[in-house]
């Protein structure tokens, strides 16, 4: 049963991974003026639930399996996405507003939040591939 709690987590990290990298390309994409701020925010915007769900699920998996470690550096992440799924503002398109991703660096701070997750989903990756490979090795 652990092997697979480890098995999930690791494709549902690595699906968290490829979004954290789609966030990146994309933002540096309207950083560049490829993109326009409204294209930019309607993708985003359709990826910031299935994130939200992937991360939360894979905490909640960690404390029901009772890996205390794993949960705990999980749950201020998840507690981030929720926080910022729960408190956007009436009138917003979501997450990303394309009417305010230009205003006061937002464009700036969703791009260093982006890279900050890439490093956490990547250093989240190698530990599930190290405790799953001591799980089967039982």
């Amino acid at each position: 049963m652990e092997a697979v709690v480890f098995v999930f987590s690791l494709l549902d990290c690595c699906a968290l991974i490829f979004l954290a990298v789609y966030f990146i390309i994309t933002l540096s994409d309207l950083e560049c003026d490829y993109i326009n701020a409204r294209s930019c925010c309607s993708k985003l915007n359709k990826w910031v639930l299935p994130e939200l769900v992937g991360h939360t699920i894979v905490t909640v998996l960690m404390l029901i399996s009772l890996h205390w470690f794993i949960f705990l550096l999980n749950l201020p992440v998840a507690t981030w996405n929720i926080y910022r799924f729960i408190m956007v503002p009436s009138g917003n398109m979501g997450v990303f507003d394309p009417t305010e991703i230009h205003n006061r660096g937002q464009l700036k701070s969703h791009m260093k939040e982006a890279m900050i997750k890439l490093g956490f989903h990547l250093l989240c990756f190698f530990m599930y591939l190290y405790s799953g490979s001591k799980c089967t090795c039982r």
